[in-house]
């Protein structure tokens, strides 16, 4: 999808931008910004779309999205439907490479930020022990002032740094463009659309009417801006909205196979593999085995 250009606000007399929020839902447009973006979700659940990747996240995600690497959050209506407060939660901070000076990049002792810089435009899904920590200093710069706000962004760039608890997001190499207004309305329509109806046969000419195109020209505007068919889209959301009813471990397999938009076993089990590299049973039992581990 092309991503439209967002201006992160600054406050003058700040370096960086850090916003704590709680609200009725995310805004849900598909956007890039020069800065980079350390994300942690304290409460939602549902899809994160991060360049070429498409994961569900859950309270306690954290992850790190670089220089101009186009992403959105968007909330399930499963979530809302099961939320009493029906509200999300959030700590953002974004900062430009060079926020606190050029000459910083240039020193030997921090020769290692260049590199988490140049890692991050893949992004970074934090992991372990490292997510913990992130999770605590981003609090805490939540209420720091003056130099100790600028003290706990250079523990929150050295934990990252030195970690290899992380998981890189995106797969390849991806080209991204920007967007005018209309582009950006137009696949919103369509993300939207989908994330509503996955559940439900979508046809070429019902998404293409959404979109106000032909169905040839729709299919060649969004496999040029996106990388991939429409179809192969729509799987990759059925498959995320699979994946975290495999891991809630409340309904069989085949139930959650036509739960989720599959007309039949067969063809969900080769899709599921196909994107995830996995079966639905070794999903589950890889996911199950961790959440003992940690629980231990």
């Amino acid at each position: 999808m092309k991503p439209l250009f967002h201006k992160v606000p600054v406050k003058l007399e700040s370096s960086f931008s850090i916003r704590h929020d709680i609200k009725p839902n995310f805004v849900g447009i598909w956007h890039y910004h020069p800065e980079l973006e350390l994300h942690y979700v304290i409460k939602g659940e549902g899809l994160r779309f991060i360049g070429n990747n498409i994961s569900n996240f859950s309270p306690g995600d954290l992850v790190l999205i670089g220089e101009n690497l186009p992403h959105t959050w968007r909330c399930t209506e499963e979530y809302f439907q099961n939320s009493p407060d029906h509200e999300i939660e959030v700590i953002v901070i974004h900062f430009l490479p060079d926020c606190l000076g050029k000459y910083l990049l240039n020193l030997p002792e921090a020769y290692h930020l260049p590199k988490l810089f140049e890692a991050a435009k893949s992004g970074m899904a934090i992991t372990g022990k490292t997510r913990q920590k992130l999770a605590g200093l981003m609090r805490e710069a939540l209420s720091a002032t003056n130099l100790d706000k600028i003290i706990v962004l250079l523990k929150i760039l050295k934990t990252l740094a030195e970690t290899d608890e992380y998981k890189t997001i995106v797969s390849g190499q991806s080209t991204f463009y920007q967007s005018n207004e209309t582009d950006t309305i137009r696949l919103n329509k369509v993300c939207n659309y989908t994330l509503t109806n996955y559940k439900k046969d979508i046809t070429l000419e019902e998404i293409s009417s959404i979109s106000n195109l032909s169905v040839t020209s729709f299919c060649r505007y969004f496999k040029l801006m996106t990388k991939k068919t429409y179809y192969d889209f729509l799987i990759e959301i059925r498959i995320s909205h699979a994946c975290r009813a495999l891991v809630e471990d409340k309904l069989p397999t085949e139930v959650i196979c036509f739960d989720c938009g599959f007309n039949n076993v067969s063809n969900f089990y080769r899709h599921f593999k196909k994107v995830t590299g996995i079966t639905p049973l070794e999903y589950k039992r890889k996911y199950l085995n961790k959440s003992k581990q940690n629980v231990a």
